[in-house]
Order: C-alpha cells, then sequence, then structure tokens
C-alpha cells in the first residue's frame, strides 16, 4: 500500500477572528483528507520562530520573517496536521496563491482574502493570508514536530475518507 502524506496547516489569527474557521476546515474535510492532530493555541515567540525559521529571512529578509512571527502571535491559532494522497500537493492547490489578490477563486484564499504584499509591505505588517500550508512532505514532517508532540497525532479511519484512502 502507497505510503500517506502528511501535512500541516495552521489557520492564522485573521481566520478564527473573521470566523470563518469552521468553512475552511470543512473543505479539507470535503476533499477526503483525515484529521490526524488539530489544537487551538496561542503561539509562544519560540513556536513561532520555529515556525518562520531563517530560512524565512534568507529568502524575504529579516524584516519579512519578524513581521510573519508578530503576525503569528497576535491571536490565537489552529493547528491541524492532515494525513491523504499527495496531500501537501493537494492542500496548497486548494490554499491558493501566497499572495491573497493573486490567489485564484476557488481557493481558500481567492475565495475569503485579497491583501496584497503592496499593502502589507506599504503597512509594515505581515500579510494576513488567513492559513499556512506546509510546501513540501520534507517541510511537514518538520513542521509538524514543531506543533505537535508525537502522541498528540491520531491513528484512526474515519468512514468519510474510505473512498479517498482506502485503508484496510
Amino acid at each position: 500500500m502507497a505510503k500517506l502524506e502528511r501535512t500541516l496547516v495552521i489557520l492564522k489569527p485573521d481566520a478564527l477572528d473573521r470566523g470563518i474557521m469552521g468553512e475552511i476546515l470543512t473543505r479539507f474535510e470535503r476533499v477526503g483528507a483525515k484529521f490526524v492532530g488539530m489544537k487551538m493555541l496561542v503561539s509562544d515567540k519560540d513556536t513561532a520562530e520555529k515556525h518562520y525559521t531563517e530560512d524565512l529571512a534568507r529568502r524575504r529578509g529579516e524584516k519579512v520573517r519578524n513581521m510573519m512571527i508578530e503576525m503569528l502571535m497576535s491571536g490565537p491559532v489552529i493547528a491541524v496536521a492532515l494525513e491523504g494522497i499527495d496531500v501537501v500537493e493537494v492542500v496548497r492547490k486548494m490554499v491558493g496563491a501566497t499572495e491573497p489578490k493573486a490567489a485564484a477563486p476557488g481557493t481558500i484564499r481567492g475565495d475569503y482574502a485579497h491583501v496584497s504584499f503592496r499593502y502589507a509591505d506599504e503597512e509594515g505588517i505581515g500579510i494576513f493570508n488567513l492559513i499556512h500550508a506546509s510546501s513540501s512532505p520534507e517541510d511537514a514532517e518538520v513542521e509538524i514536530a514543531v506543533w505537535f508532540r508525537p502522541e498528540e497525532l491520531v491513528f484512526h479511519t474515519p468512514g468519510y475518507t474510505k473512498h479517498t484512502l482506502h485503508e484496510h
């Protein structure tokens, strides 16, 4: 049997503040991804820094990394570990482009946000784009370990996945 992949999704403070977390999570159920971990918390600085690593500072600058860390700590988040077939790619497609104004209609960001990088830069804020999704299976493994202890991940076979995951 093919090995199922895992990914990390974080519903950021703006998603919770806007009252759309249920709608977003429902999309992952409907596509047949299995929830293996979920918790609500306010991120401490240590966790936010482990999530937004030095790699972000190298790619976008230390100022952007610091703004993203502040944004992540600005209110409650929901961390979710999902499992499925090629789930990293599937979830990223569902989430849409990082810049909400560029995200296609039908994606989470395309349907619920429109903020641009230009606007966020002019305002000096981290971009509020509702959701984080791991960019690769390797990143997912590292990110899940930042947000979840192994014993917090649950093995189960929900009925709604029987046509998508074919678990025995």
